[in-house]
């Protein structure tokens, strides 16, 4: 059994992170006077930090296996000004058009990737230059103007709530119905993978940690749900990210693919040997982030009800950063998903806690560029400690 300074140390990354979550939210919601916790702020923060998250999935395992990509801001608005050239103005179906704009996006993650995994091109240079050609590239689709508005299914993407099927006034029912499934589905998780660790003679979290843990889970789950069904519901857009979410958690715990991710990024000489056809794996990682990006593109368009020459400028920062926050490692091979969402939400809690108290767009880039230099200086403290 794990004593619970070993267990700290052990998970530093992730518990760290997540305290420091919980530190943040706790300050900016004295700071501006409760507004940080009120029921439309918590669904706007879920809003307006969905495309961090969506491509922070895909940026996560460009990370771990030892790269990074620079354009993904820049293919998102590529992406948004395709769709918004069919809808808009070629009046094709919305939902044709996120079904050629995905795979756009991974023609372009296909294209980037060909040059980094196989070419042996640094994925900095390349994906810088995807970066500005990309870039370039929607200011000529869009003509430097807005195209819009849109269908209103289009728009419901990032727009929509799930339905009250109790038809509740004034307090949205089926939301708590959901964040007790959850809950309850979160708890059996945790269940399993125990008796897993224990039927295999690994090392367990002490059981009173255990049900503690499981305690707090639950009434940040119902706690949350219970702000969103104070104002109008899930939104859509947790519906499309929560799925997501839960396929790239499991990918990169429970399948092989996952694991020879990780073991490219920790030593790609190794996993060579070993039988890990590297270039593939690392092509299909570009191709990913290709298709998220190209996700959170349309994601951003349905937000603004229009396409924009400007759209997904410094989404790079923000991706990059939440990967790194999050506990993923500057030389590959270490980060989860939960991390990333978790440093996702880090930096949308900074952005919207700072824009709360009016803090100024210079300092907000400046604040946040400083926690994330600070990030990459407790990885590396990290890995001398450990050395």
């Amino acid at each position: 059994m794990k004593t619970m300074s070993n267990l700290f140390k052990s998970n530093i990354r992730e518990y760290g992170m997540l305290i420091a979550l919980i530190v943040i939210m706790i300050f900016f919601y004295f700071m501006t006077d409760g507004i940080l916790m009120k029921p439309i702020n918590i669904t706007n923060l879920v809003l307006q930090n969905s495309y961090v998250i969506i491509m922070a999935l895909g940026m996560l395992l460009i990370i771990v296996s030892g790269w990074i990509d620079l354009s993904v801001g820049s293919v998102a608005a590529f992406v948004g000004a395709i769709a918004g050239v069919m809808i808009v103005k070629w009046d094709w179906n919305w939902m044709l058009v996120m079904g050629i704009c995905l795979v756009a996006g991974g023609l372009i993650g296909a294209w980037q990737g060909y040059w980094v995994a196989y070419l042996k091109i640094p994925a900095f240079i390349v994906t810088l230059a995807g970066m500005l050609v990309f870039r370039g590239l929607t200011f000529v689709i869009v003509r430097g103007e807005a195209i819009g508005p849109f269908p209103v299914g289009f728009r419901n993407i990032s727009g929509g709530y799930i339905p009250d099927f109790f038809n509740n006034e004034g307090f949205h029912i089926t939301t708590m119905v959901v964040g007790v499934l959850v809950a309850i589905l979160l708890i059996i998780g945790d269940i399993r993978t125990r008796r897993n660790q224990e039927r295999y003679g690994f090392e367990v979290t002490p059981f009173a940690f255990f049900v503690a843990k499981q305690v707090l889970l639950t009434l940040a789950v119902m706690g949350f749900c219970y702000l969103m069904a104070s104002y109008k519901g899930i939104p859509n857009l947790l519906v499309i990210m929560f799925p997501l979410v839960a396929i790239y958690a499991f990918l990169t715990n429970q399948t092989v693919i996952g694991r020879r991710i990780y073991a490219l990024g920790g030593n790609e000489k190794a996993a060579r040997l070993s039988g890990v056809n590297t270039q593939q794996l690392l092509f299909l990682t570009f191709v990913n982030m290709g298709v998220l990006a190209a996700l959170a593109g349309m994601v951003v368009a349905s937000r603004l009800n229009s396409s924009t020459p400007n759209a997904g400028e410094g989404f790079e920062l923000d991706v990059i950063a939440a990967c790194f926050i999050g506990g993923a490692s500057a030389s590959g091979g270490i980060g989860t998903v939960i991390g990333a969402v978790v440093g996702a939400f880090f930096v949308g809690v900074m952005n919207n806690g700072m824009s709360l108290l009016g803090v100024g767009i210079d300092w907000q880039q400046a604040i946040k560029g400083f926690v994330l230099l600070a990030a990459v200086l407790f990885d590396l403290y990290n890995k001398n400690k450990s050395s």
